[in-house]
């Protein structure tokens, strides 16, 4: 049976897999780690695109979607367009855990999770309020939809000491959106998916590219038909290029995390997106940078 091993998204992951990594060296389960790392990352008023202090939609309200899901059991839950409560990812557990449902939006959800007993509170910072200013559209020149600094979710995938997986994504999402939208962050399939028969993915960037093509779900199904997670992120990342093709457009900046069940980690992202992510093992913390896919890659 492998050790435990945790992987995060982004610089701010090492936020992430130091938390989960001392739960899993006590034997915690890899859903709970993995949950425990993801809200250190809601909690960092540093991180503007993740729980508190993430930049608001076009009107200046922050939304937040998160979901999580257990690979023993797939057992799932998430919420979207979440107001004035923090922690969206362990609010998606009570979803899956108190729900016959696995999503709960808008106003139902911040219902849900005042029942459960989460505060009321106000997301915004000064800083936050400062950096949402400084990337209002009118005020800056975007070479592509989604500038990097404004979309980074964290999605947290764990392996744990009993060979289990679990897994967390949770974000503010694209700084300036629609009030209502949601991205591939909450979606089941889309911004996360883990089966402990297969693997586990989760993705990160513009999410309308990664729902357009199910995005963790296609890894974990190829994981299950024989190839490694950096193959079948690799896999994922030209089908995001050949849509994007397809649809006359330049691929949008995304990134893909995978892990399966013998602890073997893969990433990769589009071209431009600058991708790294974070990874605890026993005694081990280390960021690593993903392989970019051009659209002309084989």
């Amino acid at each position: 049976m492998p050790d435990f091993v945790v992987i995060a998204t982004w610089p701010f992951g090492r936020t992430a897999v130091k938390k989960a990594a001392t739960l899993l060296q006590d034997g915690k389960p890899a859903l709970d780690a993995a949950l425990a790392g993801a809200q250190a990352v809601e909690d960092d008023p540093k991180v503007h695109s993740v729980g508190f202090a993430g930049l608001g939609n076009a009107i200046g309200t922050v939304q937040l979607d998160a979901c999580v899901m257990d690979g023993q059991t797939l057992a799932c839950g998430g919420v979207a367009g979440l107001e004035n409560v923090r922690h969206a990812a362990a609010v998606a557990r009570r979803v899956m855990e108190k729900t016959p449902h696995v999503l709960l939006v808008g106003q139902g959800a911040q219902q849900f999770a005042l029942q459960q007993g989460f505060p009321l509170e106000t997301l915004h910072t000064p800083e936050s309020i400062a950096e949402w200013e400084k990337v209002r559209p009118a005020n800056r020149q975007r070479e592509l939809p989604g500038a990097e600094e404004d979309h980074d979710t964290v999605t947290v995938l764990a392996l744990d000491r009993k060979g289990s997986l679990g897994g967390v994504c949770t974000t503010s999402g694209l700084a300036h959106k629609l009030p209502g939208r949601v991205g591939d962050s909450p979606l089941i399939g889309s911004g996360l998916y883990v089966d402990n028969t297969a693997g586990a993915a989760g993705g990160t960037g513009v999410g309308e590219e990664i729902v357009r093509i199910g995005g963790s779900l296609l890894i974990v199904e190829a994981m299950r038909a024989g190839k490694s997670p950096q193959e079948a992120c690799e896999m994922a990342v030209r089908k995001v290029n050949a849509v994007a093709v397809r649809r006359g457009v330049h691929p949008a900046r995304v990134a893909f995390l995978a892990l399966d069940a013998k602890g073997r980690i893969g990433a990769a992202c589009t071209e431009r997106t600058n991708f790294e992510y974070a990874v605890a093992r026993p005694g081990s913390v280390e960021l690593l940078k993903a392989k970019e896919i051009g659209v002309q890659a084989k």
